[in-house]
């Protein structure tokens, strides 16, 4: 995977999923912009505040997405990619100045497939506290066997080897593992840092424990269809116990950790609550 020459901001094709974004589409397009990418390809779920209006503006196509989940969305915007390297940017993340560039050089120097972005929110109420503490234990710099929004992917390996289609919001796992598997790919969280916002209420919490408990869901139910054995299953259901409690409180210090235990406690509950939900069938709604 080796490659001679070194890539540039104008050698990425973004790709941003939105529906209805308003709140913060276009300092997200904006930054993407001002980083200097080589395309910007938004793919919008039939917006109705105004989100797609913005896109038509500043992105350099925008294509309809058709609502089927996450994993479908991103591809029918990597599918329209013809850059060396994509970078999958959600809808409420803002590039700063220099970051894209660092993700670009972590990329190649460590002859990654693929890296992803430290995220942080700026408010700090305290449930932007406890995502931003929760990030922290769980997502340090370095290799990584998983990595997650936002991410830059080698274009070709992307385009040939997309997402799974079938998945409404576990699509990152599911590649990584996929790779991983089929051509040991490798993976890493850079230093590199993107804003996020919007991210300040216990209701957006909630958001972000709904998708990653409908992502256990589809991943222990994908385990059981394929008759993995009964410790991947056990793993798999000790999963969120593990990285969203015990990983975060045993890597940050005691004095960020104690006072921010009622929030990962509640963040793991509603990650299993989801999961039981979707399990027992309850309806649920896709959300970029």
């Amino acid at each position: 995977m080796s490659q001679a020459r070194t890539w540039q901001p104008g050698d990425v094709s973004a790709v941003v999923c939105t529906m209805n974004s308003i709140a913060s589409i276009e300092p997200c397009l904006e930054s993407l912009k001002e980083a200097g990418v080589g395309e910007i390809i938004v793919v919008d779920a039939s917006s109705t505040d105004g989100t797609r209006a913005i896109a038509d503006q500043l992105a350099t196509t925008v294509l309809q997405d058709p609502g089927t989940g996450l994993g479908n969305a991103r591809n029918i915007g990597i599918a329209e990619t013809t850059k060396d390297l994509i970078l999958n940017m959600g809808s409420d993340n803002v590039l700063p100045s220099g970051q894209l560039e660092l993700m670009i050089e972590e990329l190649q120097t460590g002859n990654y497939s693929g890296v992803s972005a430290q995220t942080r929110i700026e408010v700090a109420n305290y449930p932007s506290k406890g995502l931003n503490a929760w990030r922290q234990g769980r997502f340090p710099p370095g290799p990584a066997a998983v990595i997650g929004t936002p991410t830059l992917f080698r274009g070709d390996l992307l385009r040939t080897n997309p997402f799974d289609s079938e998945r409404v919001f576990s699509d990152d796992s599911e590649l990584c593992e996929r790779w991983t598997r089929e051509f040991g790919a490798t993976f890493a969280i850079s230093r590199a840092e993107v804003l996020e916002r919007g991210k300040t209420s216990w209701k957006e919490v909630k958001i972000r424990a709904r998708m990653y408990g409908v992502s256990d869901y589809e991943i222990f139910h994908d385990l059981r269809k394929s008759r993995e054995d009964v410790r991947r299953q056990c793993e798999s259901i000790l999963h969120p116990l593990a990285s969203d409690l015990v990983t975060p409180v045993r890597r940050l210090p005691i004095s960020v950790s104690v006072p921010l235990l009622p929030f990962f406690l509640a963040f793991t509950g509603m990650r299993y609550s989801f999961w039981v939900k979707r399990s027992l069938g309850s309806p649920f709604s896709q959300g970029h």
